[in-house]
């Protein structure tokens, strides 16, 4: 798999199931075999990751090696040994110090949209300096995040690019079906099937860039936390819209927190138990609804989740541009960080213009998330508030 030429970098942006894993293994593998002694380092999201999939997993390099080559493999240190002295180091991108110092001939960096500290690409890249051309293989599905945006314009890189489907022949035709029927023509679709590296939409509200620059791992105590839901009229078993479900904090430190998205497309008592289930996994102090559809039916489903649970309606009184431009304000102030990745949520999020949403279906994780951050921000002047119990 590893192409010929004097690239310091290798960036291959592909879709789900297009063969990544096997891309890297093969590549640092072979590098591996063919130069003795060499050192080399495996980064992934989390050290879980460098062992359950980049080293033991079915396209890892324990599958591409055979076993005659490798001499010990301690699962524990995620460290590798061949035969012939070369050395494979696991490293977890969530630790970047752990790179200061390491030197390596050859690196594979896994899934290196979903890294959570940009930092640690770039102590990789001062340990890349032994041997006459210390080379990277890059292997990530193409999120738009600086860090990726930065790679692909390095002189030099060699970047490929492939879709899910070029896979097809080794995978579920199935599955391969239920994609296309679940993403195709969306953003997420593009994205994560076809591997499209996309701009953000001229105008929009949010940009992927400025919701990256405030993700964060963990968020601190939280002093007040909210459920917003964002019903349709679906029935579930992914006929119509889904239902937005999102979770958010204001915490000690005053900022806001998006915690979780729980959205779903189920029934009216499907989506009313999960609305239930992520206020008791946070604790929440409220349940927000929109009452506009359905009114009286959505508080009545929600109480047969559950009689006591707190519930406050609200009437979406002005459009949805206007209610969300005064929620972006608050990301532009860097007022609201997402606790982890919601691709789906943030999709929508930045397809929302000032002259309308341009996404496919409905925005209902961006209500539900505009509804959450409205009510923890106390403005009432935004929408009227009905029904508060």
């Amino acid at each position: 798999m590893t192409p010929p030429g004097d690239w310091p970098i290798w960036l291959a942006l592909a879709g789900r199931g297009w063969g990544k894993t096997r891309t890297g293994a093969e590549d640092v593998a072979w590098f591996g075999a063919q130069n003795a002694g060499s050192r080399i380092a495996i980064v992934a999201p989390t050290i879980q990751d460098v062992r359950n999939t980049c080293i033991e997993g079915e396209s890892g390099l324990l599958s591409v090696l055979p076993k005659a080559c490798v001499e010990t493999y301690n699962r524990s240190l995620g460290e590798l040994i061949l035969w012939n002295g070369t050395k494979f180091q696991g490293f977890p991108a969530t630790e970047p110090d752990r790179l200061r110092g390491p030197q390596h001939h050859r690196a594979w960096a896994d899934e290196l949209a979903a890294w959570s500290d940009p930092d640690t690409w770039d102590q990789l890249t001062f340990g890349l300096r032994l041997g006459n051309q210390p080379q990277v293989v890059a292997t990530t599905t193409p999120k738009p995040t600086p860090l990726i945006r930065r790679i692909a314009k390095t002189p030099g890189a060699m970047i490929t690019r492939g879709s899910t489907f070029d896979n097809a022949d080794n995978l579920a035709a199935s599955a391969l079906a239920q994609l296309r029927d679940r993403y195709e023509g969306t953003r997420l679709g593009r994205q994560e099937l076809y591997a499209e590296l996309l701009e953000d939409v001229q105008g929009a509200l949010w940009t992927t860039a400025a919701i990256e620059e405030l993700r964060v791992r963990g968020a601190p105590d939280m002093k007040r936390i909210v459920v917003a839901v964002d019903p349709s009229g679906t029935s579930g078993g992914g006929a119509g819209d889904d239902v937005g479900i999102v979770v958010a904090g204001r915490g000690v430190d005053g900022r806001f927190y998006v915690l979780e998205d729980a959205s779903c497309n189920l029934s009216p008592d499907g989506w009313a138990r999960r609305t239930k289930t992520a206020y008791d996994r946070w604790s929440a102090d409220r349940v927000v609804a929109e009452r506009n559809f359905g009114g009286a039916m959505v508080e009545s489903v929600l109480r047969t989740a559950a009689k006591d649970l707190p519930v406050k309606l609200v009437t979406a009184s002005r459009g949805k541009v206007a209610r969300a431009e005064p929620v972006a304000a608050l990301y532009e102030q860097g007022k609201v960080s997402h606790v982890g990745e919601f691709s789906e949520l943030e999709d929508q999020m930045c397809a929302m213009t000032p002259g309308g949403y341009v996404g496919e279906g409905s925005p209902d994780r961006a209500d539900a998330l505009v509804w959450a951050l409205t009510e923890l921000q106390g403005s009432g002047y935004i929408y009227n508030l009905e029904g508060a119990l």
